[in-house]
Order: structure tokens, then sequence, then C-alpha cells
């Protein structure tokens, strides 16, 4: 079986990564290809080294690499890229004079020129045929609106994050993660908005990055509020270090704190003068007997209580039934009369 030559392109900087059939090019990350894609023809950048797989692993609708970009490939890239920033200062324009409630982000430039695509975010559904018109006019060519949320839309205008780097989603992150609260408690942060969200107002994507060695690392340690018996008496544990593997306890007014393994050790001797203490207690013979005699008994005085009552037949429930059935319940209550007419009541008038 014939096997196919497949290698992995990205559009964008921290963008998806698409297959492509490389055919018999000899490509190494970072080459600059022109490729064929369900859009038109775009110029990709290679990320991975080219593989061979067999057609059955091969993805549907592969398409394959037109050539190598060469100059005039790139040089229509940089024109393109200025050509974007001046339909975008011009759609802005049009955007204040119809006093349309959208937020204009980037504008794209297809390779071949033959559409603009432009990305904007919104609260909700917006009416923009009258906005396509006038920018089909104006550019003479397609145009396409599509609607995008916050996180894409700081992935695309870039920036820097809280902790002074390069946002991770438009640096290297290529997809998003979900991320919850339960991920910032499990780290121990302050569960203030300001800190542990991004410049597109959800959660830092970074707290995705350590949960689950946080997460490992805290069942070793034991829970604020338990209370543990060491070899100096009873303590309650009152905070943890889950990084620094460390506890802090409150033992007779007054904190220490201790590494997990010291505290394993304390606990450990704890426990083992309490069973040399327990074993140095002599049992009396009598208790002995008589417990094992209460044993013993306790099946047998189970077997008694424990007797499976027989069934009833139908006709016993029957009779049961019928048996139940008082004559005072079967009764019916008797109705009131109803009243006489008025001839009956008053007799003397019909006699005058």
């Amino acid at each position: 079986m014939e096997q196919l030559n497949i290698v992995s392109i990205s559009f964008h900087t921290a963008g998806k990564i698409f297959d492509f059939d490389a055919q018999d090019f000899a490509l190494t990350p970072g080459d600059k290809v022109v490729v064929e894609t369900e859009r038109g023809r775009a110029l990709g950048t290679v990320v991975r080294k080219p593989r061979e797989i067999t057609p059955d692993q091969a993805p549907p609708k592969l398409k394959s690499i037109l050539r190598i970009a060469g100059e005039n490939d790139l040089q229509m890239a940089q024109s393109n890229s200025l050509r974007e920033q001046e339909a975008l200062l011009f759609c802005q324009q049009r955007v204040k004079q119809r006093n349309m409630e959208m937020k204009l982000v980037r504008a794209e430039y297809l390779f071949d020129g033959s559409k603009i695509i432009f990305f904007f975010t919104a609260d909700g559904r917006v009416d923009f045929r009258e906005l396509v018109r006038d920018l089909a006019q104006h550019f003479r060519t397609r145009i396409e609106m599509r609607q995008i949320g916050v996180r894409d839309e700081a992935k695309q205008v870039g920036g820097l994050g809280i902790c002074g780097r390069e946002l991770c989603c438009s640096s290297h992150l290529r997809e998003f993660v979900p991320v919850s609260v339960k991920m910032a408690k499990a780290q121990g942060l302050a569960l203030n908005p300001t800190k542990i969200s991004g410049q597109c107002g959800r959660l830092l994507c970074c707290l995705a990055y350590e949960y689950e060695t946080y997460d490992e690392m805290r069942k070793t340690l034991p829970k604020c509020g338990k209370k543990l018996q060491l070899k100096a008496g009873t303590a309650e544990v009152i905070s943890r270090d889950i990084l620094a593997q460390k506890v802090t306890l409150s033992r007779n007014g007054e904190r220490c704190q201790m590494h997990i393994d010291e505290l394993h050790k304390e606990i450990d001797g704890a426990v083992e003068t309490t069973v040399e203490a327990i074993t140095k207690q002599p049992t009396p013979a009598k208790k002995q007997h008589v417990s094992r005699q209460n044993k013993s008994a306790k099946p047998n005085q189970r077997q008694k209580t424990q007797t499976s009552p027989k069934k009833a037949s139908p006709d016993q429930v029957k009779a049961e039934v019928k048996s139940d059935s008082s004559p005072e319940k079967s009764k019916r209550r008797r109705r009131r009369p109803r009243r006489r007419t008025n001839r009956q009541a008053n007799p003397t008038e019909n006699k005058t």
C-alpha cells in the first residue's frame, strides 16, 4: 500500500494546525508554502516535519501543497497586510457613521485578494447588510463579516498579561482549555476577579497549567481543621503549603510548621506508644471467658429473633379483610330529608 507524505501547517502565529499532502517537496519547520484551502489559496508556515501515514489514517478532504513560497509570494503577503490596515480604518469610519454597536478587531485579505474578512465583537446580533454594501462598493471585492468572542479577540490583538509576559493565547497556546474557579481554589489563590482574570475578562488560561500537579500534591496533606494525635498531644491543622509540602499546626495555643515527612514520624511515634500501652495492660481471664460466651450466644439469639413469618394464603387474607370491616363502618350516613313545600309546611293556609 502506498503511503502519503503529510506535513502540518499553521497560517497564523499560535493558530490551529492543519495537515496537508506534502507530495515530493523537501520541507523543514519554518518554510513558507502556498496551499489550496476551501476558501482559496493561502500562505502558511510549516510547523512539523513531514511524516508518512497510510491512506486510511489521512484526514478527510485532504488538500495538497501547491509550491514553496517565492519572493513574489512573500511580497504579495506584505502588500496584503498594508491593505488590511487601510480596510480596517475605512470600515471603522463607516461603523461610527451608522452608530452600529460593534467593535472591529481585524481585517484579513485572502492571499489572492478575492475576499476581505472583517472580524468584530458584539453583545448580540448585528444587522450589517448596509455596511457590507458600502464596503463592497468601495473595495470592489467580496466582503465577509465574522463575529468572534472575547478570547479570540485577545488572541488576535495580543498584549501583555499581569505576569509581564506576552499573552499565552497569542504566543503559543493554539487551543483554549476550559478554566473554572475550582482551579484557583485548589492553588490557594485569592478569588479576586482582577487578579485571576486576563485581558479578555475571562479566567486566566495559565490556571490550568499546574492544576493537576496541585491536585496530586494536595492529596498527601491533611485537610484544614483536622485534629491529629502527636507525641506531645493533639494538634489541629490550620493551613498548608502545597508546593513546599508543609503544614501549620496549632497545639496548646502555639503554632508550628512541619514538613509532611516529619509529621508522619510524629504520628507513627504516637501510634506506637499507644499500642505499647494497650498491650502492657493485663486482661483478666474471667472477662475473656464471659465475652466468648456472649459472642457464642449472639448468633443463637439472632436465629430466634430473625424467624421469617409464614406467608398467608389468599383465602386467609380475604377473611381478615372481612373481619376488619365492622358494621359501623359499612353503614352509610343517612341523608337529611328535603325541605317541605310551603303548602305542606303551612296547612292552615290551605284550610282558609
